[in-house]
């Protein structure tokens, strides 16, 4: 018989650790706590476990100070690291430290013994081996501690030792070079450049001579030699904005040039040679444009190999008060003036609105409430009339949802029926996940925290109710 694993916890929250402790002991693991990293270690030196589930703040040593220690004298336990601060430094962190997984609080126990039971597998099955990358101390960049966000810290910081070529997929306005420009600051060739060109801000019979550079004479106008952006940013990352709106023969050439490595400048006979990362995004649906002819098959393929999406405002909105506070508080610096700080019923009105524009358009109206608002305190009158227009519909509802179950509960039972509970509860249950994930666009981990559930959770009921075959999302919480 298989010894029983054993995992170390430690935090200095007692509640943590006690639930933490009877999830996974009531799952058949063995389990140690600590209060602090110097506990943890001093224990240590009497046997390694087989895991450890690890706070980042703790009195004394850190979180990720304690998985240094371990990650260069212990390779091969498992670390998680669990943070209350969500972060993009924070995931980044961790991961390039070495942990195992990054969980943000607060977290559904069914997700945590998940993670913790994949960290023991993977402990029992292979040795793992890892590079160690100095961490770098950067201010956060991107604000976010919504679950969607989450996941882009997480493929951040999981690509943190790679050259690994990434699309990144999202509307106009999310943030899609801020994504590129984190993945190239916490990348290998961080101390290289990082070169961006928007494809849909040149002129098409410009774009190859800014890609490629051009020799003096290549063209009327030409009057000296030129560097392209691929010189530019050779060691480092390019960045190709909006590749959907690259020309054809320009696909064509920029197929060559990530698979030879090579290219010529425009009126050149001489090939240069560079060596650099591509970082791509687009708003567009790249499939369909390969199935329409405006995009090259192979070309796509190139560029897909690691996809990150970058969700809408809307899919984010708990983001919303602290982006704005980000924003008007650099607005502020900007115009050299007081900041102004959002009421409390204001911030919730932000919050419903649909922002089309995502956090670009929020970032423009925090621009416009520092200039226009009259008082330090912005009220929902202060708001640009626009944003006002937009003012979210919500239905009148006649009478609770309760009077309505208890008025079908009397009807059921004045007719002889039975068991109505076995009935009701899934008959709700449905209703419930239906409208929480048509709330998030299929999207099972955000309808999951809407629901108050953890997604494995999600998952087995809609296992349970037979809700399948409905198309009601993607298992793996979708890109």
């Amino acid at each position: 018989m298989t010894q029983a694993a054993n995992v170390w916890i430690v935090d200095d929250d007692r509640s943590i650790r006690w639930v933490l402790d009877k999830a996974l002991t009531s799952a058949g693991l063995m389990t140690e706590c600590f209060e602090t990293a110097a506990a943890l270690l001093e224990r240590l030196e009497q046997g390694a476990p087989d895991a450890v589930v690890s706070d980042v703040r703790m009195p004394g040593m850190d979180g990720l100070k304690l998985l240094e220690l371990l990650h260069a004298n212990h390779p091969d336990v498992p670390v998680i690291i669990m943070t209350a601060h969500s972060d993009l430094e924070s995931a980044v962190a961790s991961y390039q430290g070495g942990a195992f997984e990054y969980l943000p609080k607060p977290f559904d126990v069914d997700e945590a013994l998940s993670l913790v039971q994949r960290a023991v597998a993977h402990a029992r099955e292979q040795q793992a081996s890892h590079v160690e990358v100095p961490i770098t101390e950067q201010a956060t960049e991107i604000i976010g501690e919504a679950p969607a966000m989450q996941e882009v810290f997480r493929a951040i910081g999981r690509l943190a030792h790679s050259n690994i070529t990434v699309l990144i997929n999202g509307e106009s306005g999310t943030g899609k070079e801020l994504v590129a420009h984190a993945l190239h600051r916490h990348s290998p060739r961080a101390s290289k450049p990082f070169i961006p060109l928007n494809m849909a801000a040149i002129p098409k019979d410009l774009i190859e001579s800014e890609l490629f550079g051009h020799e003096k004479g290549a063209f009327t106008g030409a009057a000296a030699s030129r560097r392209g952006r691929f010189e530019q940013a050779d060691g480092g990352t390019l960045f190709l904005d909006e590749i959907g709106d690259m020309p054809a023969d320009t696909q064509t050439r920029l197929l060559r040039v990530l698979a030879e490595g090579e290219f010529y400048r425009v009126g050149g006979h001489t090939p240069v040679h560079v060596d650099v990362r591509i970082i791509a995004a687009t708003h567009q649906n790249l499939e369909q444009l390969v199935r329409e002819g405006r995009f090259r098959e192979d070309l796509f393929h190139r560029l897909n190999v690691i996809r990150i999406h970058i969700p809408r405002l809307a899919e984010r909105r708990e983001d919303i008060p602290r982006l704005a506070r980000h924003f008007l508080a650099s607005s502020a610096e900007e115009l050299a003036v007081e900041p102004k700080s959002l009421r409390a019923e204001t911030a919730a009105f932000m919050c419903e609105l649909p922002w089309p524009g995502n956090v670009r358009q929020l970032e423009n109206t925090c621009r416009w409430i520092t200039v226009m608002a009259s008082g330090r305190e912005v009220l929902v009158a202060d708001l640009p009339p626009e944003l006002l227009a937009q003012q979210p519909h919500t239905p009148v509802v006649s009478g609770s949802w309760q009077e309505g179950l208890a008025l079908w509960a009397e009807q059921q039972l004045s007719r002889g029926g039975e068991g109505l509970l076995q009935e009701a509860v899934p008959a709700f249950e449905r209703v419930m996940i239906t409208t929480a994930l048509k709330a998030t666009a299929g999207r099972r981990r955000d309808a999951a925290r809407l629901l108050g559930w953890g997604r494995n959770t999600l998952t087995r009921k809609i296992k349970e109710l037979n809700m399948d075959g409905q198309g009601l999302g993607d298992d793996e919480g979708d890109d």
